[in-house]
Order: C-alpha cells, then sequence, then structure tokens
C-alpha cells in the first residue's frame, strides 16, 4: 500500500470550507469533514461528503494543551455520524500560510492521544485529519490497520480543476515535442497532464479521436474500455484503423493504443476488452482523474453518470446524432458536449438515460424479437460530426483540468446543431432529490460503500 492518501472535494464544499477557515481575522478555525472511500490501485482516497463548520466557542474553543480544539461534544456527534454513514472522520484545521503547510508538534501530538480512541468508535473505518493553508493540504490519516499515511494530492473540481498539494512540486524536463503547447500553459501544466489518468469508454469513431488528441498532448495513463472490433464499415470513422484490421477482428482498444504509442511512446495503456457496465470493469475506472464517456448505450451512460457521482471523478459525455427521414430527407445533424461534475451535469436528472432503452439493452437479440421490438439498423455516423464533439471535449479538458480559465459558476452542456449553423448552450437541470447528484442522496461521495449500478463480472 502507498504511504500517501488523495482527497477529492467539490468546489462549493471547498469554497464554504475554504470561506469559515479564512475570514480574514489572521486566526485558527475548525470544522469536520465526512468523506467516503474509494480503495482501488492500493491508495485510499477520499471522497468529501459532507461539510460541517463548528461553531466559535461552542464546537472549537481554546484548548487545554494546544491553541484551540473542537470539543468532545461535536467530535462525537460527528464521528458517531461518519460511523452510522459509513463516512471517514476528518477534523480540519488551518494554519496561516500559503503554498506550504503541515501540521506542528502540538497537532500530531493530539492525534496521538486521540485518534486509536476514534479508531475504536469508528469500528473498521478511518479517521484522519486535515490541515489547510490558503493554496496547501497535508493529511494524517489512521487506517484500523495500524497504518499512518500522508497527503499526495487533494483536487477541487468545479467547471475548472485545481490541484493542491503540502508544498510546491518541482516540474520534470519537457522533451521538445511539446514544446509548441508548454508556451501556452507552461512545464508545470505539462507535467500534470504526463501525471493524469484518463478513461476513455468506447473507442469508435469518437473515442478514437479522443484517444489520439490526448497522446498528443501528452496525457501519461490512459485506460481504454471497449468490448468490440473493427468491421469494415467502421473504416471511414476509427482513426488509425487498417482494412487489416477489419479483416482481423481487431480489438478496437489495441487500435486506439496503436495510435496512442505512435504518438506518445511514453504512455501507459490499459486495455480493457470488455463492457463498462460489468462491475470490475468500473471499479477498475475509479482511479481515473478524469473519464470520457464516447460509448452510445443507456447502461454506459447509467455506470459513468453513476462514478462521477459516486466517486467524485470529473468527465464529459460526447455524442453525434444524425436523423434521416426517407420521405423528407435530413432532420436533425447534430453533435453534443456535456461536461459531467459531481452535483452538477447528471445525465438522470437531464432526462439523458431512457428507462426503455435501457431495458432493451438488457435482453438479447431473440429475447427482443420475440418481444416485439425488433432489432436495430445501426445510426448513422459521420466521421467529421464526431470530430466536432471529441475536439470540444478534449479542449474543455485541457482548460479545465489545467484551470487555465478561472471558476465563473456557469455551468453548460453544448450542442452544435449543423443544419440551422446554430451553437446552444443548455443549462442542465438539477433534481434537489435525485438518488444519483444530490448531496443528500445514495451516491454522493460514496465511494465503496454503496454498489455501482453495473451487472456481476
Amino acid at each position: 500500500m502507498s504511504n500517501t492518501c488523495r482527497l477529492r472535494i467539490t468546489r462549493d464544499h471547498y469554497d464554504l470550507l475554504i470561506k469559515h477557515l479564512f475570514p480574514g481575522d489572521r486566526d485558527e478555525h475548525g470544522a469536520v469533514l465526512l468523506a467516503g472511500l474509494s480503495s482501488v490501485k492500493d491508495r485510499p482516497t477520499l471522497l468529501v461528503r459532507e461539510v460541517h463548520p463548528a461553531r466559535e466557542g461552542l464546537d472549537y474553543v481554546a484548548g487545554q494543551i494546544g491553541y484551540r480544539a473542537l470539543t468532545p461534544s461535536f467530535i462525537h456527534r460527528m464521528i458517531t455520524r461518519g460511523r452510522d454513514e459509513q463516512l471517514v472522520y476528518l477534523a480540519v484545521h488551518n494554519h496561516a500560510s500559503d503554498q506550504e503547510v503541515g501540521f506542528s508538534r502540538i497537532d500530531l501530538q493530539s492525534h496521538e492521544r486521540g485518534y486509536p480512541a476514534l479508531l475504536q468508535i469508528a469500528r473498521g473505518t478511518p479517521v484522519g485529519a486535515l490541515v489547510f493553508g490558503r493554496r496547501s493540504i497535508e493529511a494524517d490519516l489512521w487506517l484500523p490497520v495500524g497504518k499512518r499515511l500522508s497527503l499526495d494530492k487533494a483536487v477541487v473540481i468545479g467547471n475548472s480543476i485545481v490541484h493542491l498539494t503540502p508544498t510546491p512540486r518541482e516540474n520534470a524536463a519537457v522533451a521538445m515535442t511539446h514544446d509548441r503547447q508548454v508556451r501556452m500553459f507552461g512545464k508545470a501544466g505539462q507535467t500534470r497532464l504526463r501525471e493524469c489518468r484518463v478513461g476513455v469508454i468506447g473507442l469508435g469513431g469518437m473515442g478514437s479521436l479522443i484517444a489520439e488528441y490526448l497522446a498528443r498532448l501528452g496525457v501519461g495513463h490512459f485506460h481504454l474500455v471497449d468490448s468490440d472490433s473493427v468491421e469494415e464499415s467502421n473504416l471511414s470513422r476509427i482513426v488509425g484503423a487498417s482494412r487489416e484490421d477489419a479483416v482481423q477482428k481487431t480489438a478496437k482498444v489495441i487500435v486506439a493504443q496503436r495510435l496512442i504509442r505512435q504518438a506518445n511512446q511514453g504512455a501507459e495503456v490499459d486495455l480493457i476488452v470488455d463492457d463498462v457496465a460489468k462491475e470490475s470493469v468500473a471499479k477498475a475506472l475509479t482511479s481515473c482523474d478524469y473519464l470520457f464517456l464516447a460509448a452510445d448505450s443507456m447502461r454506459a451512460r447509467l455506470v459513468v453518470n453513476a462514478m462521477v457521482h459516486q466517486y467524485l471523478i470529473p468527465g464529459v459525455q460526447v455524442g453525434s446524432k444524425i436523423r434521416f427521414d426517407p420521405q423528407r430527407g435530413l432532420l436533425d445533424v447534430m453533435s453534443a458536449n456535456r461536461r459531467l461534475r459531481p452535483g452538477l451535469g447528471c445525465l438522470m436528472c437531464n432526462q439523458l438515460i431512457d428507462a426503455t432503452q435501457l431495458a432493451k439493452e438488457a435482453k438479447t437479440d431473440e429475447e427482443r424479437r420475440a418481444q416485439a421490438y425488433g432489432v436495430e439498423e445501426p445510426n448513422p455516423s459521420v466521421i467529421t460530426l464526431n470530430a466536432v464533439a471529441a475536439a470540444h471535449a478534449v479542449n474543455d479538458f485541457l482548460l479545465d483540468y489545467l484551470a487555465l480559465r478561472p471558476e465563473n459558476g456557469h455551468f453548460y452542456y453544448e450542442q452544435f446543431n449543423f443544419l440551422k449553423d446554430a451553437r446552444t448552450l443548455v443549462e442542465p437541470r438539477m433534481d434537489k432529490d435525485c438518488s444519483e447528484c444530490s448531496r443528500s442522496g445514495l451516491r454522493f461521495g460514496r465511494g465503496d460503500a454503496v454498489p455501482l449500478p453495473c451487472v456481476e463480472g
């Protein structure tokens, strides 16, 4: 197991916490976070579900040993709530620092006095502490097995995605290959891309373009998911596919891997020739920093949408649609780029996951025929339409993941209607009682504590 942990927190929760910790008085303040837990890749990731500011003079008071402390009654209320909700208890306070922060000797001694007892109350769930500077975070996470972990990094997820560490990190050397783009976002941005782990679900006409764009940007780690092989009808759209691939029925993920390696020899590529709706496949993707959903099934939308909100992973759903009527001709030609953020942009809230289609996808061709569903003809698809959505999705990833544009509070889906020559921004709806994305719902920030909507496997 790694000696470090990670933390993910949404922008609204982070802003609430920072406003409480740094109100402008240059004093110390306290809070408790309750977080879900993800344990993929032997490195625990804390997923903040609840923020509980400690009230001055009531929950956060003068300490008997240290400067200030949470009161026993507040600690007990929070630790028992965490235990009952299967959430990790994290005590929080701030120091008057900026880009570098750490626990004091008195802080660590207080953990050593109190955290063994808190572990007993938590009954198998980790407990820990966070200390915040204005642009830095450190952790002291206590595991039930007796190990303590510091923080690798924290990620603040909003429109833009901000990365915070205990101390500033040195930027690695940059190859001449990326010289022109480094002139835009610097060595720090290129290093962040190289460290980034992306999941691309669906490596057909849309996903193959996304994979190539990301590889040429210098993204360092790929999880490629697609259960299909190349067919002759794919050759007009799948970048990098050859007629030999169609004859040999080469897996689409292998074609994408070949394309990635041509652009970025140092990239790590994990091939998953399977369905994202299988639990083992979906769980493998929870270690990703960003998800690109380029598959067109409702089941894939259901699972990826759940992963975004349950594991606090930012992502995007992309697609294109052509409607043609033999009598009336082209009715609709469009591409869509829908950013997905935890607590925002829920595909379920926006009726983009169709229950009837989900039921159809769960049946075999024989079952669909027997129940008069029929077996649908393949949808029309054109590479230029795919390229529009793919380019906008990767461009948003670049600008958001590297925090190159400011957090402006506006969040939209993007649609291109080519017959009307129009670009439309649609503000996604958010149902306050949604089980998938609401703060009080089934999934938000729960991590491994609840199952994903997957099939077995």
